[in-house]
């Protein structure tokens, strides 16, 4: 796996979950305000992927994933699976399957973002 994409896919489900109206705030910013008292933290963990990176990554995810990587990418960061086995049962595949699938995933992330970064 690559470190940086795997961070930028951590900060991304994180912030796909924040925006799930069925977790609370919304992902509103004003809400997020008033839930901080004013303090807006921009990011978390000492991570270097800023918050903005996460409408890119959704994006790259969204449109130009192999429907394989997306669903194994939305299992490992955004899955509610608690032991890898279900991941890999969810996924409908065998774990040396699930990480290549993965592996090709984060590959083809960092392509994407190099592409949009030129």
């Amino acid at each position: 796996m690559i470190t940086y994409i795997d961070e930028a896919l951590e900060r991304w489900a994180d912030e796909r979950g924040a925006n799930d109206p069925a977790l609370g705030l919304g992902g509103n910013v004003i809400a997020s305000l008033m839930a901080s008292q004013g303090v807006l933290i921009r990011g978390a963990r000492g991570s270097r992927v800023l918050l903005d990176r996460s409408a890119e990554i959704e994006w790259i995810v969204d449109k130009h994933l192999a429907p394989e990587q997306r669903q194994v990418v939305i299992e490992q960061y955004c899955g509610h699976s608690t032991s890898p086995s279900q991941k890999w049962a969810a996924c409908g595949c065998s774990r040396a399957q699930y990480y290549r699938r993965l592996s090709q995933a984060h590959k083809a992330i960092q392509l994407q973002l190099l592409k949009r970064a030129a």
